[in-house]
């Protein structure tokens, strides 16, 4: 059954983006009475949205940049299987993003930005059965535990900063060694020795991909419209928005434009003087089919910086980061190293085939999401820059932005997210 509608203002909506973060905001703007349509050069869930883990990942608002980062770095870099991978000829471009990003490491910096995400993240799976619930997409969300494997107790242990941070901020968690690790999660290999279990409001997707086209079936049923097309611009005469004009030279009237489009969202505000530091997070998954492992939990493997999802009858391994332009192609030493590193937490891990995939996550130097309406552009509002949890943040990004299109006063603290920070 369709949920019903909310009634508000009949303002119509473009919604640039069919990604998870711009479906969840078109399904719940539909839902609050709003004329919506959703605009993307490719079908709902081709881009990034369907490659990730698929954890609803209520505890990962810790950001990368913790202290210490910086001096791990040449190892990470060094390591054949290692988890972080550099273009070195984009490296005199990204350097001034790298230089902001990496001035994030200072503590207090660090608990700020967990603060913030904190409020994103919080009951992801409760905010992701709600706005699914009554739809197809409602068999994909599942209740599961999330589970951090580390080779021994003094790998956790390096990690405290992070785990303070999320004790403080309301996560609850295990932690289990030896045979009790093993008992709580079979599949750990003997290279594993502890575990840490957060239990609470966690969960996964089954299929990302297809999940993000439920949803977008969803809000075609319930009232919205879909265009598959490329924007050229965003058009803003006056301090206001009037629509937005197609590459084909079609005009799309609105009085509202939610700028979603991941990390391409940077170039549509770029001709309205916006410059924002977007760079593209790239991230790999393999998916191996025909595998005897299926883990209970989402399992993060904490020295590799992936996480292993039991989808259906595959497993997907998910993760890794490469920082290069954003038209780069992909490269296949990120899918050696998910191959190797599976094997090395999965004892006797077999399979009968894999695939491959690279998406492009949208990261701001400060980790945190650019959420808002644009200053000088009345209508003009954005959702994007969440990196690595977006699919986590999706529909509580989703109702802080219909929220402010409709007037409404958000419930926390919007100023960490907006725009006016990178001036």
């Amino acid at each position: 059954m369709p949920i019903e509608v909310q009634q508000s203002e009949a303002k119509h909506v473009l919604v640039l983006g069919a990604g998870i973060i711009g479906v969840c905001a078109a399904l719940r703007a539909v839902r609050r009475g709003m004329r919506v349509t959703l605009v993307d050069r490719l079908p709902p869930g081709d881009a990034t949205s369907y490659g990730n883990a698929g954890v609803l990942a209520t505890c990962s608002f810790v950001p990368v940049t913790v202290p210490g980062l910086l001096g791990k770095v040449p190892k990470l870099l060094a390591d054949p299987l290692g988890p972080l991978y550099l273009r070195w000829r984009s490296l005199p471009r990204l350097m001034p993003w790298l230089m902001r990003y990496l001035a994030n490491c200072e503590a207090s910096r660090s608990r700020s930005i967990a603060k913030a995400l904190s409020s994103l993240t919080a009951d992801s799976y409760g905010e992701h059965f709600e706005i699914a619930r009554g739809t197809a997409a409602e068999r994909r969300v599942r209740k599961m535990a999330y589970a951090f494997a580390y080779r021994n107790r003094a790998g956790f242990e390096a990690d405290a900063f992070g785990w303070n941070l999320r004790r403080e901020f309301g996560t609850k968690f295990e932690v289990y060694e030896g045979a009790a690790a093993s008992a709580v999660e079979p599949t750990l290999g003997s290279n594993y020795q502890c575990l840490v279990v957060a239990e609470e409001q966690h969960g996964t997707i089954d299929e990302p991909g297809e999940y993000v086209k439920d949803l977008a079936a969803a809000f075609v049923a319930e009232g919205g419209s879909v265009v598959q097309a490329e924007v050229a611009k965003i058009q803003v005469s006056d301090g206001s928005v009037r629509g937005v004009q197609l590459v084909s030279g079609e005009m799309l009237d609105a009085d509202a434009v939610v700028v979603a489009a991941g990390v391409w969202s940077a170039r549509l505000l770029e001709p309205l003087g916006i410059n924002i530091p977007l760079e593209a997070e790239r991230g790999y998954h393999v998916e191996l089919s025909g595998c005897n492992k299926a883990p209970r939990h989402a399992l993060s493997v904490t020295d590799g910086k992936f996480v292993a999802t039991a989808m259906g009858d595959k497993l997907r391994l998910a993760g890794l980061v490469e920082l290069a332009s954003i038209d780069a192609p992909p490269i296949k030493a990120p899918i050696r190293t998910l191959l190797g590193r599976a094997e090395q937490i999965f004892d006797g891990l077999q399979y009968d085939s894999y695939t491959e995939w690279m998406g492009r996550r949208p990261a701001t130097p400060d980790s945190l999401p650019v959420i808002g309406e644009l200053p000088g552009a009345k209508g003009v509002h954005m959702a994007f820059g969440h990196q690595h949890i977006g699919l986590t943040c999706a529909p509580r990004t989703a109702r802080l932005l219909v929220d402010n299109i409709a007037g409404s006063q958000a419930n926390v603290d919007m100023s960490a997210y907006a725009v006016e920070r990178f001036s």
